[in-house]
């Protein structure tokens, strides 16, 4: 292993090897990428690889924007040959209170100023769409066909491949216990492979980013939160979009394999990625009565990841104030996957001193400076 690097990034989850690749396509040598155990270990090889732009807050809205736009065009950005199996066939949220059905109306205006073509559905032309859809107690939906869905591993394994082609050095298996701090600045990191010294540390570890923030003694304003999911057997395509209501607290998909992926937010926190048989009986019940067809699916595997969360539940893509050479790309409450091609921009601008490439307020000191609009759009 290199005991020296210009920028060592802390994580091997989607963002992390996002961020080297930018990095390195600028030009940055000596690119590091720490991972304690696999590519894609934490939240990004546990999400239920949704992609879509229809959000309620301008800087979630331009990410997902942009990043719909590099995921388009993967094999032209990365150049790299891995299919990964990006699908646009759509998200459909489903509105069930008048709260949420208003919040469509103003997230709607906001997505089409921003060029994000979404729409407002009645109950009808929602079944339309899904025709099995249960629309008792439906009041609405908005629709966007060019949400979709992509494989996080696939996604992940490109990114890193393509960051490697152009020089930079991706381990995994080695764990950070400590970071060198001297006089407020980042110094080097100390890993179970030894010491590698560097003034730039990118911390992208997810749902271990509190732990790698108290290392250079700050205390990151996020939290992991703990969410399951489970997968079904393959079965024939019937359903095109993604189905999701954030008032009824589901999310379902079918793969472009045949399973359908589904999950929903908990009420309680947990550091343990096992999954439940209590998840497995809610969820049961949620998506029976809204997809009704999906009684007759068998379940093959559920597994537990963890969202790290942000106060205003939108990603924190940041420099650090106390501490110099210190950044940071976290709080994705959920959605890192489907940000990340636009976050490994953002990073990239952010560290080499760049003005940034899309107008994005994301920094940390936000949160202090009180400009908080909390994302109105999660599960």
């Amino acid at each position: 292993m290199k005991n020296r690097a210009a920028v060592v990034i802390i994580g091997g989850g989607i963002n992390g090897v996002s961020i080297a690749y930018n990095l390195a396509k600028a030009g940055v040598k000596d690119v590091i990428v720490l991972e304690k155990k696999f590519l894609a270990y934490g939240a990004t090889g546990r999400c239920g690889a949704g992609v879509r732009q229809q959000w309620g807050t301008k800087q979630n809205c331009i990410l997902s924007r942009e990043s719909v736009k590099i995921f388009e065009n993967i094999k032209d950005e990365l150049k790299v040959d891995i299919d990964i199996e990006f699908k646009q066939k759509g998200y459909l949220l489903l509105a069930f209170t008048e709260k949420e059905w208003n919040q469509f109306h103003k997230n709607v205006q906001l997505q089409n100023s921003l060029g994000i073509n979404s729409k407002l559905l009645s109950p009808q032309e929602a079944k339309e769409i899904v025709p099995f859809l249960n629309t008792e107690k439906l009041l609405g939906a908005a629709y966007y066909e060019k949400d979709g869905h992509a494989n996080p591993f696939l996604t992940t394994l490109a990114y890193a491949k393509a960051a490697e082609k152009l020089g930079v050095k991706i381990y995994k298996g080695v764990e950070v216990f400590d970071i060198h701090v001297k006089e407020g600045k980042i110094k080097g990191v100390y890993t179970n492979h030894g010491y590698i010294a560097t003034e730039k540390i990118v911390n992208a570890a997810g749902g271990w980013s509190q732990e790698i923030g108290k290392m250079v003694g700050v205390d990151l304003p996020v939290y992991s939160e703990r969410h399951e999911i489970l997968a079904t057997e393959p079965v024939n395509e019937i359903l095109g979009p993604m189905v999701m209501s954030f008032s009824y607290n589901i999310y379902c998909q079918q793969t472009p394999h045949g399973s359908f992926v589904m999950g929903y937010g908990p009420k309680e926190t947990s550091k343990s990625m096992r999954s439940t048989w209590q998840f497995l009986e809610t969820m049961a019940k949620k998506v029976t009565y809204l997809l009704p067809p999906t009684k007759n699916l068998r379940v093959v595997r559920q597994w537990a990841g963890y969202y790290n969360i942000s106060p205003d539940r939108q990603p924190i893509v940041s420099s650090c104030n106390e501490v110099e050479g210190f950044y940071m790309a976290i709080g994705f409450s959920g959605h890192g996957f489907m940000l990340a091609p636009a976050v490994g921009v953002i990073m990239k601008d952010i560290i080499l001193g760049n003005k940034l490439t899309w107008d994005v307020v994301l920094d940390i000191g936000r949160f202090e400076r009180n400009e908080i609009i909390k994302e109105p759009s999660v599960v």
